[in-house]
Order: C-alpha cells, then structure tokens, then sequence
C-alpha cells in the first residue's frame, strides 16, 4: 500500500525533475536513488539496479569518484546486487566502496565500518570464511573504540563474527560471542525485543552443534514463547522456532 504511493511521487517527483533541471542533475539523481530504494522494499530488484546503475554512472560524472555521495550509490547497487545473489558484482563494489572510504575517512568512521560488514558478508555468502572473518573482527574491534562495548550497532558485529566463527564449527568461540551478544541486548533492549531473541535463537543453535541438548531446549522454548508474543504464530521467526524445538525434542 505505502509502497506503492511512495513509488507513484517518487516517479512522478523524477518526471518533473528530468524536464525541469539536466538528467545528470544532483537533484534529479537523488530522485534516481529514491525510486530505486522504493522498487527494492518491493523487491523490483531488476528495474531499481538498472536506476543505481543511472545513478553510480551520473554521480561519478557530476562528483568525484571517492565523493561521499557517489560512494553511497556504489552501496546501494551492491546491496540490490546481493539481493539477485550476484555476489561476484557485489564483492567488487563493496571493495570498491571500502577502499575509496579508507583514503578519505579515519577508521572508525560509521561509514567504513559499514563497508567493512557489507564486504565481510558478501565473502561469506560466497564460502570465503577466512576473509570474511578477519573483516568482522576488524569491525568490532573499531566499532568497541568508537562505540560503546554494548551499543547496538557492536552487538551487531558481535553477531556477524559470531555467525562466519560458526560456519567455520568454532563452536567454542560462537557460544562465547553468542552469549556476549544476548547478555547485551537484553540490557539494552529488553528481554522480549525481536533482536534479543534472535541472539536467545542463535545461542541455542551453537549449543544444539555441540550437543548441549537440554540447555538448547531451554533457550529455544524461550524464543519461541517470545516471538509468538511480540510478532505472532505465523511470523517466520516464529514458525523458525517452532521447527527448531521440534528438531530438538526428536534427539
């Protein structure tokens, strides 16, 4: 419904702006990448890459390659690359992306550690654990000096690092990473947020690896008691839980 609205005036909003000022106009790319942001919340992945295509081209004509606005569409059709599973393109960007931030920004900068992320987990998708590791203990090692130890966006690299740890079956060092990142978001958001509960979820799934059966049980009855709470019966991460403990109960 609002999508739908939203993408209407932005439509219209790129129209009148094309014949009012030049194509490659500041104003009339920043209505490229409005548009292009609306058709990816609807996931018209292939009409909005072909607009933050549009947009990366004008942008580098009008800015510099390494302005902060040109490197914003090269996120922007990274991610919507990555949303078509083409993580080769993506790779490149997001490189792209990281290097031209590390020439202009200081390291901690909020926008090279979202670089840095987007990076690690495009090589994650890809298999490329090694890497893609090494990145996120960059990121949370940065995002720990310049945030704070239990700041959102740190529990978020806590998780990241946490997740490629597992897909490696360091089991032993994801349960850590595991534990730290749901003893922060329960003080920080609360027992019941959605976000505490995915860490409860994500702790239970390294235990089950280990075969700490009962303690899994535990936390995944938990989950689910949660989500079915604050996002219903039939919401994915509820019905994720309930497979999840029935998975469980048949060990």
């Amino acid at each position: 419904g609002k999508y739908s609205e939203a993408e209407k005036l932005n439509r219209r909003a790129l129209e009148g702006r094309e014949k009012k000022l030049r194509v490659q106009h500041p104003s009339t790319l920043t209505s490229v990448s409005n548009l292009a942001l609306v058709l990816r919340y609807q996931e018209k992945y292939s009409e909005a890459e072909k607009l933050n295509q549009g947009a990366l081209i004008g942008k580098e004509k009008e800015l510099e390659v390494q302005h902060p606005n040109t490197l914003i569409s090269v996120s922007n059709l990274a991610l919507v690359l990555r949303y078509q599973g083409k993580y080769l393109e993506t790779e490149k960007l997001n490189r792209r992306a990281l290097e031209e931030r590390e020439k202009e920004l200081r390291v901690q900068h909020p926008s090279m550690l979202t670089s840095i992320s987007n990076l690690a987990l495009v090589l994650q998708y890809q298999g490329k654990y090694l890497e893609a590791e090494k990145l996120n203990q960059r990121a949370l090692k940065e995002s720990e000096k310049e945030l704070e130890v239990q700041h959102p966006s740190t529990l978020t690299s806590v998780n990241n690092l946490a997740l490629v740890l597992q897909y490696q079956r360091k089991y032993s060092e994801t349960e850590k990473l595991n534990q730290r990142a749901l003893e922060g978001r329960e003080k920080e958001l609360g027992v019941q947020h959605p976000n505490t509960l995915t860490s409860v979820s994500n702790l239970a799934l390294v235990l089950r690896y280990q075969g700490k059966y009962s303690e899994a049980e535990k936390l995944n009855r938990g989950a689910l008691e949660g989500y079915e709470k604050e996002l219903g019966v039939q919401h994915p991460n509820t019905l994720t839980s309930i497979y999840n403990l029935a998975y469980l109960l048949h060990k």
